[in-house]
C-alpha cells in the first residue's frame, strides 16, 4: 500500500470516528424490546403499530424540583421507539428564577430551542470560555457535546425550552451532584474549593445529596 494511499485511508478513517455519534441502524427501525423475559433486542417488527412511534409524556410539565426547573426527558428509556435512531429530547420547563445547574451530555450535542420566556444560557468550551446570552422565545442555541451548559429563567413569567439531542440516550452529569454528591473524600474538596467541612457539610445538605 502506497504512502498516499495508507495517509488517506487514516484520515478517513479519523474523520469517520471523530463525526460519528450514535451507530448508524441498519434496519428500518427497532422498537426496543422492554419484555424482560427475553433478551432479544427488538420487538418484532409486524407487530409494531403506529403507538411504538408516539410519545404524549411532555404535553406538560413535569414536577418541578427545588431549583425551579421541571424537566422530561425523551428518551430509549421511556421511548422504546427511537431505539438505534440516534435521537432524543427534552422538555425543560422554568419557574420565574428557576435554574438548570451546569451540567454536560457525555455523548451528544445539544441544540436548545426556546417555546416560552427569557432564558440566561451558555456553555464553557475546554479554555473556560464562557459563551453566554439571554435568549428569548423562537431563539436556538446550541450546547456542543461533552461541554458544561447552564440555564436560568430571568423573565418574571415561566419559560419552557425544547432540547433535541444526536443521540438516543444522551446521559447527563449535573456538576453540582458529581462533585459534591457522598462519593468524595471531604478532605479533596476541601483542598479543591478551598471550603470548610461545615461549607461542605452545609452544601450537600442543602442539595439534599447525602
Amino acid at each position: 500500500m502506497s504512502l498516499t494511499v495508507t495517509v488517506l485511508f487514516a484520515v478517513l478513517l479519523h474523520g469517520g470516528v471523530t463525526l460519528a455519534s450514535d451507530p448508524d441502524p441498519v434496519r428500518d427501525f427497532c422498537i426496543a424490546n422492554t419484555d424482560s423475559a427475553t433478551d432479544i433486542p427488538c420487538k418484532n417488527s409486524s407487530d409494531a403499530t403506529v403507538e411504538d412511534f408516539i410519545f404524549s409524556g411532555i404535553k406538560s410539565h413535569g414536577k418541578f424540583s427545588e431549583t425551579g426547573l421541571a424537566s422530561i426527558p425523551v428518551n430509549v428509556n421511556n421511548f422504546p421507539g427511537l431505539n438505534t435512531l440516534g435521537v432524543s429530547l427534552v422538555r425543560a420547563d422554568f419557574e420565574a428564577g428557576g435554574v438548570n445547574v451546569p451540567h454536560f451530555h457525555p455523548r451528544a450535542t445539544e441544540v436548545a430551542y426556546v417555546l416560552e420566556g427569557k432564558i440566561y444560557s451558555g456553555f464553557v468550551d475546554t479554555q473556560n470560555r464562557v459563551f453566554a446570552k439571554v435568549l428569548e422565545k423562537g431563539e436556538v442555541m446550541v450546547f456542543p457535546r461533552g461541554l458544561v451548559h447552564f440555564q436560568m429563567n430571568v423573565g418574571d413569567k415561566p419559560a419552557t425550552i425544547l432540547g433535541s439531542f444526536n443521540s438516543e440516550n444522551p446521559g447527563l452529569m449535573r456538576i453540582p451532584t458529581a462533585v459534591f454528591g457522598c462519593g468524595i473524600k471531604e478532605e479533596l474538596l476541601e483542598k479543591a474549593f478551598g471550603l470548610s467541612v461545615k461549607d461542605i457539610s452545609k452544601g450537600r445538605k442543602n442539595l439534599h445529596l447525602c
